[in-house]
């Protein structure tokens, strides 16, 4: 992987995190389109680390308030009952489902799912999920309504995204939609129980930057997870106003789209559903 290759594949990262439409397919995509290798699952682990540092940034202060509700909590009974320190604790029960789906799934996560007509399947099909989740939502839940059952509902739905095309926050937040959360509250836990999963996988594939067949190396890894960290913050907080009085259909409206155009350049023999394996 080259330095122009990382930068690019930085700002994809960075661009789609947080939209609803899958940084991991894009990245996928872009780098097909391009004839660059895939750049595979640790460079994309280990780049979302950058993204996940600009959630800490824009949220440090509500980030800070439940750790430390959360870290009283465990030797103070009177602060269990502390909102932050409930939610400090439903975070960890939403992470359960990804981590254990992604030890499992380890070999389909970094081959199998990575088969564009995957990709392309999951576009369409989890946009039109989320097209009926914002079309359907009753919208009167905030994080105060969170529980045990709605927290493993939004985990297995975060696990999802496992799958490049999913989309890690246009999974979770269609769940919160039909759970009943406001889009921007479904939206804040998404971002926030992303954290420890993200930089949990990051840490995890860190050894396996350029090693067992990975494309990516480590400098050109790193720009692209630092540019990552930039673009993500101006994202972040573009969405977050956005979703504040606007849906979610232009994002549906370009997954399927996006689905659509990649099954013609498969079935039409432009782009290989393999197209650039790892290492080539």
């Amino acid at each position: 992987m080259g330095w122009f290759e990382a930068l690019v594949l930085g700002l994809v990262q960075g661009l789609t995190e947080f939209l609803p439409i899958s940084s991991s397919a894009h990245v996928r995509i872009v780098a097909a389109l391009a004839g660059w290798g895939d750049p595979g699952a640790a460079f994309t682990a280990v780049t979302q680390i950058g993204t996940e540092l600009a959630v800490i940034l824009y949220f440090g202060p509500k980030i800070g308030r439940i750790l430390r509700a959360w870290f009283f909590s465990l030797y103070r009974p009177d602060w269990r009952r502390d909102p932050d320190a409930r939610l400090g604790w439903l975070i960890i029960v939403g992470s359960l489902p990804i981590v254990v789906l992604g030890l499992l799934l380890q070999d389909e996560i970094d081959r199998a799912f990575r088969d564009l007509r995957i990709t392309a399947t999951t576009l369409i099909v989890f946009g039109l999920i989320l097209l009926f989740a914002d079309r359907t939502a009753k919208q009167q839940r905030t994080l105060d309504h969170l529980n045990v059952p709605h927290g493993l509902v939004y985990g297995f739905a975060q696990a999802l995204a496992l799958i490049p095309g999913v989309s890690r926050s246009g999974g979770t937040t269609s769940a919160g939609l039909l759970m009943g959360y406001t889009r921007s509250e479904a939206a804040e836990y998404s971002f926030l129980l992303a954290v420890p999963a993200v930089f949990g996988s990051g840490l995890y594939k860190l050894t396996d930057i350029g090693k067992n067949g990975e494309n990516a190396q480590w400098g050109p890894t790193i720009l692209a997870t630092l540019v990552a960290f930039g673009v993500g913050y101006l994202v972040i907080a573009w969405l977050m106003a956005y979703i504040k009085k606007r849906s979610f259909v232009p994002f549906v409206i370009y997954r399927v789209v996006l689905g659509v155009v990649l099954f013609g350049l498969v079935f039409g023999g432009v782009l290989d559903p393999n197209a650039g394996p790892a290492g080539g």
